[in-house]
């Protein structure tokens, strides 16, 4: 099975069973599910979570949960602005510099760019976890995202910072129906394995066999994509 023909039964099936939620269709995007507010709550019963004062984390209606319990517990949380489309890419929510009532609008896509400070990749420091959001997962920790690449290369753009490295622990929130099994194509060597996988129901250590990319995979990047990403020139060989 390839990556497209797994996103379009993952899609179906949440959509099918019910268990998609607001914003719908799910297909096309991170999908929302039921019990994401759970997986957040599982996700910061681990360790990880737990001694991570700086997170990296997806813009997407699932992982919303997830966003506003870091600021709420006073962890910086920085977010990609879409398409990585300017200089400063990253968005800085320092929750010490955001009343508190303001917290969880902070969180939000549409409210963020009103608390957040754009930053460039020089100004992240380093990453003690990275939440990502997810079409389907293995048990492995091998991910699949909506097609369009942007979280991986948003990691590999860390990397080659050392904003991010083997510390930093890597996580997904998903419904169990986006847990799948042998049928799920072999990640690319740019794709970032989950070290984490938590469901409303369980969490999922994958220790991945899976290698973790160290940089930017340029042989994956056309000529339009590196033109319409600023960031990358500093980087291109």
């Amino acid at each position: 099975m390839d990556k497209q023909t797994l996103r379009e039964r993952i899609w179906d099936e949440l959509a099918d069973s019910g268990e998609a939620r607001f914003p719908f269709p799910p297909h096309g995007r991170i999908p929302n599910f039921a019990g994401a507010r759970d997986a957040a709550d599982r996700l910061a019963a681990t360790d990880e979570w737990q001694a991570a004062d700086v997170v990296k984390a997806n813009p997407d209606a699932p992982q919303l949960p997830v966003r506003r319990r870091a600021l709420h517990e006073g962890k910086v949380v920085y977010m990609a602005q879409p398409r990585l489309r300017d200089e400063q890419p990253f968005m800085k929510l320092d929750p010490a510099a955001i009343d508190e009532s303001d917290l969880d609008s902070a969180a939000t896509v549409s409210k963020m760019d009103g608390y957040a400070e754009p930053v460039g990749p020089d100004a992240v420091p380093h990453v003690d976890l990275v939440v990502s959001g997810s079409v389907a997962v293995t048990g492995q920790g091998a991910r699949v995202g909506k097609g369009e690449g942007y979280s991986d290369l948003e990691y590999a753009v860390l990397s080659e910072l050392g904003a991010v490295d083997a510390t930093t622990t890597v996580a997904t929130s998903v419904h169990e129906l986006q847990i799948v099994g042998a049928d799920a194509p072999e990640p690319d060597a740019h794709d970032v394995p989950m070290d984490l996988v938590v469901t409303p129901d369980r969490l999922v250590r994958t220790d991945s066999p899976f290698p973790r990319p160290t940089g930017i995979d340029w042989e994956v990047l056309d000529d339009e994509r590196l033109d319409e990403i600023p960031v990358l020139r500093r980087f291109a060989p």
